[in-house]
């Protein structure tokens, strides 16, 4: 073999070993996204069924029903629609009826989302910006108002 094939042969061969570290990694980063929703995508079938993503909004006041065990059912709401959620586990100290939330899971076969993390807001302004973009975008009358510092950390 000829040195110009042997250094053709390598060339591809290292191309063919970057596509495929290249095609690996990307795969990786697909699985391990999960896209926002609000409650108005979900309702209309925008989310994806059967992949995690993440359900923003606020807890509807008097929604929260405590199950057996340490299974909480509770509505997320961006004021426009509604989407049932069901979570096993301990939910945030700052969780509350009425306050910002952001929920990662996967919607049930039944069209309730099945949560596999909760996470709260953390102090009395703040409502994350996915949430806050979201629900202005619904023209939800008190976050309008909601001055832009009190959106962000």
């Amino acid at each position: 073999m000829k040195a110009r094939h042997k250094r053709f042969t390598l060339l591809a061969a290292g191309l063919a070993g970057l596509g495929l570290a290249t095609a690996l990694v990307l795969n990786a980063l697909e699985n391990n996204m999960s896209y926002f929703f609000d409650a108005s995508q979900v309702v209309q079938g925008e989310a994806p069924a059967g992949h995690v993503f993440r359900l923003g909004g606020l807890v509807k006041p008097g929604s929260l029903q405590r199950g057996e065990e340490l299974t909480v059912r509770f509505i997320v709401t961006d004021n426009a629609e509604e989407v049932p959620v069901a979570y096993t586990g301990i939910l945030p100290d700052l969780f509350d009826e009425g306050q910002g939330v952001i929920a990662q899971g996967r919607l049930g076969s039944d069209g309730a989302f099945v949560a596999e993390e909760v996470l709260a807001k953390h102090d009395e302004n703040y409502m994350a910006p996915e949430v806050a973009a979201s629900m202005k975008q619904q023209h939800v009358e008190g976050v309008q108002n909601m001055a832009p510092e009190a959106m962000v950390q």
